[in-house]
């Protein structure tokens, strides 16, 4: 149960348990607007759902995309580094952040690149660079297969290759008793939130306050059945390879080492199955699953060096 849970959580699949229990706190999606949108907010109804999203700075476009039990907040420090010689363009996966719920209809019939596509279509964006961490970054491959036209450079971070397996994984006491906890009580708490992050981090300390008490309000949203139904998978092997192998654009990854779920052979073998681009890897030995969110400073430098030096217009 804990490791299908862990992998629950990050990638894959739907929680093994609801995200909060009844009475336990939930917050609507407007108090949570009302809390976190600003004055960069924008909503674009895409494929008939509600899309939160923002477009900041001047310069080549960006496109950033988070991973599950998320929202564009990962990318926050980023844009802040970023939008003085770019512009980055970011979103909500609806379902999360502040994106609208989705319908039975829109689960059934709407693919997780559809948003990306239409969002970047509505902005008039017709070469971009997809950045994306998590299942973000295999949002970033889908797209890049579908519209080779479009997505002229790919940056990955922490990425699943192949349908994920928790098997490998050791948990510490901390991060098992909060996801017993949880279990017990049927309501993920803000210890539950706090030893995610911490778990699953090269080092905990780096993540701030704000964002652990972002992680908990954005995960006690009431809740919608479809919530993960627009996040990227890597649900099928053949499927996700086939998408791998049609990626053109010059790829690189940027890869936290320490990521309990997703180490290094990870980043290895998922290169490798990018068949049809010359893909690089990065490393980041002391960093964990999210590295836009624990060390977005190295992870901009990274990013900038490669964009501007490696794969120059």
């Amino acid at each position: 149960m804990i490791a299908r849970l862990a992998a629950a959580l990050l990638l894959v699949c739907a929680p093994a348990f609801a995200q909060t229990a009844p009475g336990k706190s939930y917050l609507t999606l407007g108090e949570l607007r009302a809390k976190y949108a600003n004055r960069a907010s924008r909503y674009a109804t895409i494929a008939g759902i509600d899309v939160h999203y923002k477009d900041e700075g001047h310069g080549p476009a960006l496109l950033l995309v988070h991973g599950s039990s998320s929202t564009m907040r990962t990318w926050d420090a980023a844009t802040r580094l970023l939008t003085a010689r770019y512009r980055v363009i970011r979103y909500d996966v609806p379902g999360q952040g502040l994106s609208g719920d989705v319908s039975d209809q829109a689960a059934a019939t709407v693919a997780p690149a559809t948003i990306a596509e239409g969002l970047l279509a509505r902005l008039k964006v017709t070469k971009v660079t997809v950045i994306g961490v998590s299942s973000g970054g295999t949002l970033g491959i889908q797209l890049a297969a579908r519209r080779p036209d479009m997505v002229e450079r790919l940056i990955i971070s922490n990425a699943p290759s192949d349908p994920v397996d928790t098997s490998h994984m050791v948990l510490s006491p901390a991060w098992a008793k909060a996801q017993a906890d949880a279990k017990a009580s049927g309501f993920q708490n803000h210890m539950f939130w706090n030893e995610f992050l911490s778990y699953f981090a090269g080092d905990g300390r780096r993540i701030d306050a704000a964002t652990r008490a972002g992680f908990v309000d954005f995960n006690r949203r009431s809740p919608n059945k479809n919530m993960i139904a627009l996040t990227a998978r890597v649900a099928d092997h053949a499927k996700a390879v086939a998408a791998d192998a049609a990626v053109r654009a010059p790829t690189l990854l940027i890869w936290g080492g320490s990521d309990k779920l997703l180490p290094a052979s990870a980043g290895r073998t998922l290169r490798d199955y990018l068949t049809g681009t010359d893909a690089a890897v990065v490393y980041m030995p002391d960093v964990g699953h999210f590295p836009p969110i624990e060390t977005p400073d190295r992870f901009v430098r990274i990013a900038t060096a490669w964009i501007e030096a490696a794969t120059p217009r």
